[in-house]
């Protein structure tokens, strides 16, 4: 049984909200994902999809179809809640999922890493400094979100994390590494954004044409390595 407090809320006529907490932890994401892998693989009557984020998941649903199935209860929401306590109670916390370990190639040439040396500035290091702690850590996709594909990863190292930029950019390239506070991620298509850029990367992320529509998935490992 998960030990961890949880809110349940309604958000708008045909979605609640579980919040696990406001932090940004391993744990409590994997609780978050226990939760959408669930919902998505034992659905009932009248559900849409899930929305995992960091520390809370979403439930989408279709409200005449839980209501017409369940009518026993007042309201579609509270027929969702219903279902949602069960499942909270049933799962057991932290269980692992079978997240993968994932290798990245990025370059970071002056073409590509459009913000590396301001980001060694700002940090007073040198660049080099710069690729060689952003790639020794392994970091986690908390959750999918901003464009298709676009996977929110944690954390940077506290010696290299940066504020977003106060004026975005009107396209930030296909592949771009950035950093925005202790988070990393990768564009998967060109886009206005405000991330720190530190490098490139050619590996797709968003694949409609796939089995799966975006290659980095909510639980996955990231390691980043120099592309020569």
């Amino acid at each position: 049984m998960m030990k961890t407090p949880v809110k349940i809320f309604p958000l708008g006529e045909s979605a609640l909200t579980i919040e696990f907490s406001n932090e940004i932890s391993p744990e409590i994401n994997d609780n978050v994902i226990n939760l959408s892998n669930y919902f998505e693989k034992s659905n009932f009557a009248g559900f849409i999809e899930t929305v995992p984020a960091y520390g809370s998941l979403t439930i989408c649903y279709d409200v005449p179809a839980v209501r017409k199935n369940f009518s026993e209860f007042p309201t579609a929401f509270e027929a969702v809640k219903n279902l949602t306590e069960k499942a909270i109670h049933n799962l057991i916390e932290n269980k692992k999922t079978g997240y993968r370990l994932v290798e990245i190639p990025v370059r970071f040439d002056k073409e590509s890493a459009l913000d590396l040396e301001f980001i060694a500035e700002a940090n007073n290091l040198e660049t080099r400094e710069i690729i060689k702690i952003f790639t020794a850590r392994i970091y986690r996709v908390y959750m999918l979100g901003f464009l298709p594909g676009f996977a929110y990863l944690g954390e940077v190292d506290e010696k290299i994390a940066m504020p977003r930029k106060s004026s975005p950019r009107l396209k930030v390239p296909r592949g771009s590494v950035g950093i925005a506070g202790k988070q990393t991620g990768i564009y998967p298509l060109a886009s206005p954004g405000g991330w720190q850029i530190i490098g490139r990367t050619d590996v797709e992320l968003f694949t409609p044409e796939s089995e799966t529509l975006t290659f980095l998935q909510a639980g996955d490992s990231v390691k980043f390595h120099s592309q020569s």
